[in-house]
């Protein structure tokens, strides 16, 4: 069950208590906005992206334990940050598979970059970057480009 970098990654069944812990305090939230805002200021609080290690710790890419992956702090590539949040936002029931697209871009013309399109409503959706928190790229936003 390796998070595959390309294609949606299977929800585990079975996760870490303190990842539990976390979509129960997810599962109190009154709206799907509040709950991808709580679950984004909880994941970027715990991990960030850093543009370097990015190439440097490429093989943590294909780390398959998610015990090891929810026990890290600091450094995430893009797709596994990506990954916990479809895992928080999907089991805290508020969201389906469906409402989570992964989108593609590129980081300064060149370097592939995922990040997530979360539909909120029927006509509202929210693009989620946390990789890209750390380089002041906020909530709502996405890197791409040189931005």
């Amino acid at each position: 069950m390796f998070p595959n970098i390309f294609t949606r990654s299977k929800i585990p069944d079975e996760l870490p208590k303190s990842m539990e812990d976390v979509i129960k305090e997810l599962q109190g939230c009154k709206t799907k906005r509040l709950c991808v805002k709580k679950a984004y200021s909880i994941l970027s609080k715990k991990y960030r992206g850093y543009r370097l290690l990015t190439y440097l710790r490429f093989f943590n890419l294909f780390e398959p334990n998610i015990n090891r992956i929810w026990a890290r702090t600091g450094f995430l590539h893009c797709v596994t940050l990506n990954y916990l949040m479809r895992i928080l936002l999907v089991r805290s029931g508020l969201f389906d598979e469906g409402d989570i697209r992964i989108r593609w871009t590129l980081v300064w013309y060149i370097s592939p970059h995922q990040y997530l399109n979360i539909r909120l409503d029927k006509n509202k959706s929210i693009n989620i970057d946390l990789w890209a928190k750390a380089y002041h790229i906020g909530f709502g936003d996405y890197a791409h480009g040189f931005h």
